[in-house]
């Protein structure tokens, strides 16, 4: 524990302290707690460290929300009062929301069919205007589809802004606080596990923990489905992880080791997670515990394991913990894997249950 204890010292003017008191909701962002995950994960004495991002008013995504909104401003990118345009599946758009609050813009996030009514509603109680685009575009699908309305709602609103979290540089810049974070609550990390979408929080948060921890491993968690790291792009049913586009944020040098997940274990660790610690999740955080637990049993028992929670279990009551839902998806009654398959390259073969991989690369640079 010294050494916990010294970094926590050494670090505590880096992190703001918790808040007891906010002016605005934006104050209540960061500073969230890390909880251990052992049983039934990992055996006893083993088990990694779950940072969890849930415990912000909205998820993950209020961190770097407020970080473009904030910088776009400051260069004069958003001028006072101007409308931010932005595709979301629902946290961002959380996030967003929440910025147009504190600094006076209207806000428009343009989604799919899969957003959860309960997100929808959430949205335009919070003040955004959400519109729904109806068809996938033939190649880039949702995505894409999605990006497209954006472009036409800036292109008839002159003066809008779109912070474009896919290739945005302060969506990555607003994860240095939860790297210091996590230095001042663990001290020394040897493992990083995070899910990756838009590549923000992966590349953000190991960017500053490879300062301390040059050998840090970083592994990253995608859907089955996803073209991040170089799968064919395929029917997804998980949402706030993978992407049927190429992210510029994703840091493709940074990752050691890349696991992709199917809908049903996820499910299954989603709600392993729930029953023994109440710490529920959606897909993104049965994803990524599924991953780090076994990162946790395959590894020496005093290497330290961080894994990224991105957001809490609200949202998903009707899809991760409904039992229709995912009977009817076929989540639910049939065995899952206990130990990832493994890929020597990931045009391999198309994945379609927990895989492991360890060449990382730019999907363009295979020519993906």
């Amino acid at each position: 524990m010294t050494d916990i204890l010294r970094t926590r010292a050494n670090t505590a003017h880096l992190v703001n302290p918790a808040a007891a008191t906010c002016l605005t909701a934006a104050n209540a962002v960061g500073n969230t707690p890390v909880l251990w995950i052992d049983r039934p994960l990992c055996p006893a004495g083993r088990g990694f460290w779950a940072k969890l991002e849930g415990c912000n008013p909205g998820g993950i995504k209020d961190r770097p929300a407020l970080h473009m909104v904030t910088q776009a401003r400051a260069r004069g990118d958003l001028a006072p009062g101007a409308r931010i345009v932005e595709s979301t599946s629902g946290t961002l758009g959380l996030g967003l929301a929440l910025a147009g609050i504190v600094h006076g813009h209207p806000v428009t996030l343009v989604s799919d069919p899969g957003m959860e009514p309960m997100m929808h509603r959430l949205l335009s109680a919070y003040g955004a205007r959400v519109e729904t685009v109806t068809e996938p575009h033939p190649k880039g699908g949702w995505q894409q589809a999605r990006r497209q309305r954006v472009r036409a709602i800036l292109d008839a609103a002159p003066g809008s802004y779109c912070p474009d979290q896919y290739n945005n540089p302060d969506n990555v810049a607003a994860y240095a606080p939860l790297a210091l974070e996590l230095l001042a609550q663990l001290g020394r990390i040897d493992v990083l596990v995070c899910s990756v979408g838009t590549g923000g929080h992966s590349a953000g948060i190991a960017k500053v923990l490879r300062e301390y921890f040059p050998h840090l491993r970083l592994i990253g968690v995608d859907t089955v489905g996803s073209t991040i790291f170089g799968q064919p792009a395929g029917t997804r049913l998980m949402r706030g992880l993978g992407s049927s586009i190429h992210p510029r944020n994703v840091d493709y040098a940074a990752f050691d080791e890349v696991h992709w997940v199917a809908p049903a274990e996820a499910v299954k660790s989603c709600r392993a997670l729930a029953s023994t610690h109440h710490a529920g999740g959606g897909w993104s955080v049965g994803a990524v515990a599924l991953v780090a637990g076994w990162a946790a049993r395959t590894q020496d028992p005093h290497t330290r394991i961080v894994a990224v929670f991105p957001d809490g279990p609200h949202r998903y009551f009707d899809t991760v913990y409904n039992d229709d839902y995912c009977a009817a998806h076929g989540l639910l009654g049939s065995p899952t894997p206990d130990e990832p398959d493994v890929i020597a390259s990931p045009s391999d073969r198309v994945v379609t249950r927990w895989t492991r991989c360890t060449t990382v690369h730019a999907p363009e640079a295979a020519g993906a």
